[in-house]
């Protein structure tokens, strides 16, 4: 056997689940399971009725086949024959024994927990005795071990090259969706269930005197609603005023799917004097090969208007774009009727550049015309002390 130590564990970890082959009744069968590897045992985790683990209570253990393959890519050659597929597998051979020792089977069981996210054994309960004793651990060791893989192009015969047909490599990959949580629950998704991104596509928490600017999260989504409650928050926002608690819920499921594909990076606003969540704002159209990024998706509820909230939210925004993330321009898009927003974007600094006609649908249908403003890197800091200045008179407004 061919036990490439280094890339079979690569494999082993990478891969959530695997297929077990034993004999049953002099019968073969084969059981997906689940799986993880501490040193050089793969412990399989299952129930205490179920068949393998029952037959693995003798002292003789139960002889398996482990194999684990992780598909990366389909191989579509010009003739039919030389169709393929790129691969990663390990197969394992040997004798699994049950776990009996109690601290053998909770140092494995954490470390399934932590497979699925680094830090989760530490945001969930443990497994009681009860628990405990109704989950059985098999451990194989990993002696008999082989790995194979398929990597590379297609491999036509010379004589195919000149057919017309398409001939290349379909790459493939597992990719997370946008976590969706239980009902009931209030914490936030945690940072490991967090797509990784650059700083720029990074929602950090940023705080002043007045705002505190958070990650949005589903859980926001009743203090937000109730914020919210008001048609001239969204009268010229892209989403009509929700009706519901469920209609925002949505919104915001739809802020951290595109969150999820890199196209928006959104934030709750709290305000940092009373710590009540009053309004959202993000990043989007952000840019990082040309440092650019837009300040949009922003509305407040109506009893924080003309406060220092908004205007220290974007001296954050600003400040993180401009200081922290190296912009060379950050950019607003505004509907022209909203007369407030113009002026709002204005008092920042901003320069208008332009109207972008019949660029976006509104919610009733009709088209609007954009008026588009931006703030360059040596705009920046006149900029900065306009708006420290802007916020001395609101310190004591709210």
């Amino acid at each position: 056997m061919d036990y490439q130590r280094d890339t079979a564990h690569t494999i082993l970890d990478e891969a959530y689940h695997c297929a077990m082959a034993f004999i049953a009744d002099g019968e073969p069968r084969v059981l997906p399971i689940l799986h993880v590897r501490v040193g050089e045992t793969v412990y399989l985790h299952g129930s205490t009725g179920g068949r393998p683990l029952l037959a693995a209570r003798g002292p003789n253990g139960l002889a398996v086949c482990l194999s684990v393959t992780l598909l990366d890519g389909l191989v579509y050659g010009r003739s039919q024959f030389h169709h393929s597929a790129n691969y990663r597998s390990v197969i394992a051979h040997g004798t699994a024994h049950l776990v009996t020792d109690e601290a053998e089977k909770r140092e494995a069981m954490t470390a399934l927990v932590e497979k699925v996210g680094r830090g989760r054994a530490a945001e969930s309960r443990p497994p009681t005795r009860k628990e405990l004793a109704e989950t059985a651990l098999l451990a194989l060791p990993l002696r008999e071990v082989s790995v194979r893989a398929r990597t590379g192009p297609v491999v036509d015969e010379p004589e195919d090259y000149a057919l017309p047909h398409w001939a290349g490599v379909l790459p493939l990959r597992q990719v997370a969706g946008p976590p969706e949580p239980d009902a009931g629950v209030t914490a936030p998704v945690p940072g490991y269930l967090r797509p990784a991104h650059s700083p720029w596509l990074t929602p950090a928490t940023m705080a002043g005197a007045h705002v505190r600017l958070e990650p949005l999260d589903l859980a926001h989504t009743d203090e937000l609603y109730a914020a919210g409650d008001d048609a001239e928050v969204w009268r010229h926002l892209a989403h009509p005023r929700p009706g519901h608690r469920d209609e925002l819920a949505a919104i915001v499921a739809e802020a951290l799917r595109a969150q999820h594909d890199g196209r928006r990076v959104p934030w709750v606003q709290r305000c940092a004097r009373t710590g009540a969540i009053v309004g959202s704002t993000s990043y989007y159209e952000v840019d990082e090969a040309r440092r650019a990024v837009a300040i949009g998706h922003t509305w407040l509820g109506r009893a924080h208007w003309r406060t220092g909230i908004n205007t220290e939210a974007k001296l954050l925004l600003l400040t993180r774009a401009f200081e922290e993330l190296g912009a060379e321009r950050v950019a607003w898009h505004t509907d022209i009727r909203n007369e407030r927003s113009r002026r709002a974007i204005e008092r920042l600094g901003a320069t208008r550049e332009g109207v972008l006609r019949r660029h976006r649908q509104r919610p009733d249908g009709s088209w609007r015309d954009t008026v588009l403003y931006a703030m360059t890197a040596d705009e920046w800091p006149k900029a900065q002390l306009t708006l420290q200045e802007m916020l001395r008179p609101a310190a004591t407004a709210g």
